[in-house]
C-alpha cells in the first residue's frame, strides 16, 4: 500500500491580486520543471493542507497550491463578497496565465472536485487530466443531504443532535437558512460558536474510523469560521450552479482522462455522486475504496491517490 511522499517545503510563495479586492495565496513546490499540477481544495472554504503536496512525487510534479477566495492565507479572511463559482474558476484561469502554464493537471476533493469539473468544463482547452476524490456534483440535494434534517442526521444521530442544539426547534426545518443568519450576524461570540458548531459536525461525519475532533485554538477558529461561513453561503445559494449542471455539461470534457477515487462508506458526499459522474464520463476510471469514508487521510485513499499520481506521471510526460 501506497503511503505519502516525505515532506517537502515550497520553492515558492506568493500572493495573486484578483477582482473584487481579494488577494489570493499561492504556493508551488516540486520540480519547476516538472508536470504542471493545480491542486483544488475542499470546502469551500477549507484551505489547502500542507499535507496534499505529499501526494505527488517532488521529483517529477509542479504543484501549485492556492487558497480560494476568503479561505487559508487568502484575504480578507472568510469573504463573502463577490465569492462565487464563477469567479474561482475565473481565478483559477488568472493564475495559470500567470504562470505561463500552458495546460495542468487538476487534483480536487470533495468541493474541490465540483470546482475542477466547472473549470474544465469551462476551459477544457486548459486541462491535461483529472484526478477527483470524493465526488461533489453541488445539487441542492446534495447539500440537503449533509446539513438538512432526513440525510446524513439519520446515520449520525448523535452527532447531529449537538449541531442542532443551538438552532430552535421552529427553525430546525431549514438549518442553512439559521446558520446563516448567525455566521453573517453582528454577535461575534455567537459567530464563532455556530462556526465551531458547524465545522465539528463536518469533521465527526468524515472518517470511516472515529477520531477525536478539537476546536478550541485562536486557529482552529480561525479556520473554522472560512469554512462554515463560506459553506453555508454555498449551500444557501446552490453553489451558484444551474441545476445539474455537471452532468449537463459532461460532453465538453468527455475525452479528457480522469481517475475518480471514492470511499465506499462516505457519508459527506455519498458514493452514488462518483457513480453518476463515472457514468457520464467516458474516459474515467472510477476506484471505490471498500474501507474508507470522506478524508483524503484515510489509508485507502491515500494508497489510491498516490497509485493515481503515479499512473499519470507518464501519461502527461
Amino acid at each position: 500500500m501506497h503511503s505519502l511522499y516525505p515532506d517537502f517545503h515550497p520553492y515558492r510563495e506568493f500572493f495573486l491580486d484578483v477582482s473584487d479586492g481579494h488577494s489570493l495565496y499561492v504556493e508551488q513546490s516540486g520540480s519547476p520543471w516538472g508536470i504542471p499540477v493545480l491542486v483544488v481544495h475542499g470546502g469551500p472554504g477549507g484551505g489547502c493542507s500542507p499535507l496534499t503536496r505529499r501526494f505527488f512525487d517532488p521529483t517529477v510534479y509542479n504543484i501549485t497550491m492556492v487558497d480560494q477566495r476568503g479561505a487559508g492565507r487568502s484575504q480578507p479572511h472568510a469573504s463573502l463578497v463577490a465569492n462565487t463559482t464563477d469567479k474561482l474558476v475565473a481565478d483559477f484561469e488568472s493564475l495559470r496565465e500567470a504562470l505561463a502554464i500552458e495546460s495542468w493537471l487538476l487534483f480536487g476533493g470533495s468541493w474541490g472536485s465540483t470546482l475542477s469539473l466547472v473549470y474544465a468544463q469551462t476551459h477544457p482547452q486548459r486541462v491535461r487530466g483529472m484526478i477527483l476524490r470524493g465526488i461533489f456534483l453541488g445539487r441542492p440535494e446534495d447539500m440537503r443531504w449533509l446539513f438538512e434534517a432526513g440525510g446524513a442526521s439519520r446515520i449520525f444521530a448523535d452527532y447531529w443532535r449537538d449541531y442542532t442544539a443551538m438552532v430552535p426547534l421552529h427553525r430546525q426545518d431549514s438549518m442553512v437558512e439559521y446558520y446563516y443568519d448567525l455566521l453573517t450576524g453582528e454577535d461575534e461570540l455567537r459567530r464563532l460558536a455556530a462556526a465551531k458548531t458547524w465545522a465539528i459536525w463536518e469533521a465527526r461525519i468524515s472518517t470511516l474510523e472515529p477520531q477525536h475532533i478539537v476546536c478550541a485554538t485562536g486557529s482552529d477558529l480561525h479556520d473554522a469560521l472560512a469554512i462554515a461561513s463560506i459553506e453555508c453561503h454555498y449551500a444557501r445559494h446552490d453553489c451558484f450552479l444551474v441545476p445539474n449542471q455537471i452532468l449537463q455539461n459532461m460532453s465538453a470534457i468527455k475525452d479528457i482522462p480522469g481517475i475518480i477515487v471514492h470511499g465506499r462508506y462516505d457519508m459527506v458526499c455519498p458514493m452514488d455522486q462518483a457513480q453518476l459522474l463515472y457514468d457520464h464520463w467516458p474516459a474515467s476510471e472510477l476506484h471505490i475504496v471498500r474501507d474508507a469514508g470522506h478524508s483524503q487521510m484515510e489509508p485507502g485513499i491515500i494508497d489510491n491517490l498516490v497509485t493515481a499520481t503515479r499512473a499519470f506521471a507518464p501519461k502527461m510526460g
